[in-house]
């Protein structure tokens, strides 16, 4: 009931019937009556101010405010939602990640210890380390999800928590079969978009992003692994935020998938959001990142540029293959380089220039079927600089002990 309609009722009862006015016992009654219900208009207005107080506090800079709706934003109507996101086109700047001296314990495993390192807009950041070596819950750690034993990670400045619509400042993919098994794809979507005032048609949007508007009224719980990360990722877009963290955004994918998510990152990277993603496939992740954070047992190992990485941590080659290796490898190896056996009969030629290798040949008078340089590649330059930092060890192939596999 709003304080107008208090008032309203009030003067009511105050100018009615002799009956209220002899059941309250007078005049005197009826002015207590009257008090009672001016205090509660009173309260009313002042609970009204201070929620609308509450909610311009809290809505990001450069965003038009939303109307508080004590029933959610199910009844709110539509055309009060649609400028809660930026202008379609706009560019999107987004925050930087700061993590300074982020330790986490679980018992006596220490899952990260004493970590710091940033990560900036406009670039597509690879988060890289080895199984157990603490990249997820960092993760968590930057989200809120677990609070770190010592040190502190922002957003924008502040920590998760305290940012007002967070929906909409901070995308995240963390575990994409983390959704309601009974509810659809546009449902769970719209569930998330109410809790942060976000329009029903952005749903619409961002399952046409992720190419599941054919399936939008199908449950979640029959969708394939790849289905399921798509609409992972349709959930961190919602929000149009300007930072976003995706880990292990490839599971399931097919290729045409991989490459799509591949584009999907470089895109936002480009209109200058931040973006965070771990991942174990090398391959795809030298193709997308432009700057690497790599951690080993819960510490940082590395944190700059993926070509001065790899340039760091691998050393190009050059495969070669020829009948006449035994001829040309004395002045190989009397020219400085290092030699190793590659697959298919082939020799990896390290430190010696493909051009000094083809001089080298032409004037052994040696055949060669393939003079090849062979970059450094992000995979080399991972597993070099994180070697002694593997928390799970396999055994070594079966032919180091001499036995042949089947």
């Amino acid at each position: 009931m709003s304080g107008d309609s208090l008032l309203i009722g009030a003067g009511a009862l105050a100018n009615g019937g002799h009956g209220l006015h002899g059941l309250l016992g007078g005049h005197h009654g009826l002015r207590i009556l009257v008090l009672v219900l001016v205090v509660a208009a009173a309260a009313v207005l002042v609970v009204a101010l201070t929620r609308r107080a509450r909610a311009a506090r809290h809505t990001p800079k450069g965003r038009p405010a939303v109307p508080a709706s004590p029933a959610g934003a199910a009844e709110m109507p539509e055309h009060a939602l649609a400028g809660s996101l930026r202008p379609a086109g706009a560019r999107r700047d987004g925050g930087a990640i700061v993590a300074r001296g982020l330790s986490k314990h679980y018992g006596e495993k220490v899952a990260v210890d004493d970590l710091s390192f940033e990560v900036q807009p406009g670039h597509v950041t690879g988060f890289l380390g080895p199984n157990g070596a603490g990249k997820s819950t960092t993760m968590r750690m930057i989200m809120g999800l677990d609070a770190p034993d010592r040190g502190l990670v922002t957003v924008y400045g502040r920590p998760y928590h305290s940012l007002g619509w967070p929906l909409r400042e901070v995308g995240a993919l963390l575990e994409a079969r983390s959704i309601h098994p009974g509810r659809t794809a546009r449902a769970h979507l719209w569930m998330l978009a109410r809790t942060n005032n976000i329009a029903r048609s952005r749903v619409d949007e961002v399952l046409e992003i992720v190419g599941l508007t054919s399936v939008a009224h199908q449950r979640a719980g029959q969708f394939s692994l790849g289905m399921g990360q798509r609409l992972g990722i349709a959930g961190a877009l919602l929000g149009d935020p300007g930072v976003l963290l995706f880990d292990e955004p490839l599971n399931g994918l097919d290729t045409d998938g991989i490459r799509w998510v591949r584009q999907l990152l470089r895109g936002l990277a480009a209109d200058g959001r931040t973006v965070f993603v771990s991942s174990h496939l090398m391959s795809e992740l030298a193709q997308t990142v432009d700057h690497v954070v790599v951690i080993g047992k819960g510490r940082l190992i590395a944190d700059m540029p993926i070509a001065e990485f790899t340039s760091r941590n691998a050393r190009g080659y050059v495969r070669l293959r020829s009948p006449q290796l035994d001829q040309l490898r004395p002045a190989l190896e009397e020219a400085g380089a290092i030699l190793t056996a590659g697959p298919d009969g082939s020799l990896l030629v390290h430190d010696l220039p493909a051009e000094k290798i083809g001089e080298l040949a032409w004037q052994k008078s040696v055949l060669l079927y393939e003079l090849a340089p062979q970059s450094a590649s992000l995979e080399e330059a991972f597993i070099e600089s994180t070697e002694g930092n593997l928390e799970f060890h396999g055994d070594p192939p079966l032919e180091a002990h001499g036995v042949s596999q089947p």
